[in-house]
């Protein structure tokens, strides 16, 4: 891949992962959004162990399946930057088998938070809530990450153009 930071190829690359994030959130017809979901889009959110192009691609991805499926502002903020975060802290790790545990605990604990916020407006319900989503959000985002992203990471890991140069 080329070093420079906006190459086409790797700008093209981003915006497939991009396209592809927010093509699975939105179109595939099992639950996306709110306390419990398997959004499949969340497998993707291993890439950036070994595509440094996922973090920009998947953050555009989730903010863009957000701002088209979710009637929420925060959420459009909220969830798009726990995918960043995770992103982020995912292409820092130096092994492959914790890849899927940024997105995994990005989710359920800031994921979790932004939905129990909505439901109960910060009221006196808040902590039962939180705790519910954050068993769901981080069930859901375990099986999907640890799962399908372990296998994604292990499919690709085998091709020459995504080994990963540590």
């Amino acid at each position: 891949m080329s070093k420079s930071p906006a190459s086409p190829r790797r700008l093209a690359l981003a915006g497939i992962i991009a396209a592809v994030y927010a093509g699975l959130t939105l179109f595939l017809p099992i639950p996306q959004y709110g306390a419990v979901q398997l959004r499949l889009a969340e497998a993707l959110t291993v890439l950036p162990w070994l595509i440094p192009e996922a973090v920009p691609g998947l953050a555009v991805g989730c903010f863009l399946a957000n701002l088209l499926g979710s009637p929420f502002m925060l959420d459009w903020l909220v969830g798009t930057a726990a995918t960043l975060l995770a992103a982020i802290w995912t292409s820092k790790l130096k092994h492959r088998a914790l890849a899927p545990l940024p997105p995994v605990l990005c989710n359920a604990v800031i994921v979790s938070a932004e939905i129990a916020w909505l439901s109960t407006d910060g009221g006196e319900a808040f902590w039962s809530a939180y705790g519910f989503n954050f068993l769901t959000i981080g069930l859901g985002e375990a099986i999907v990450c640890f799962v399908l992203g372990g296998v994604l990471l292990r499919a690709l890991a085998r091709h020459p153009d995504f080994r990963r140069k540590v």
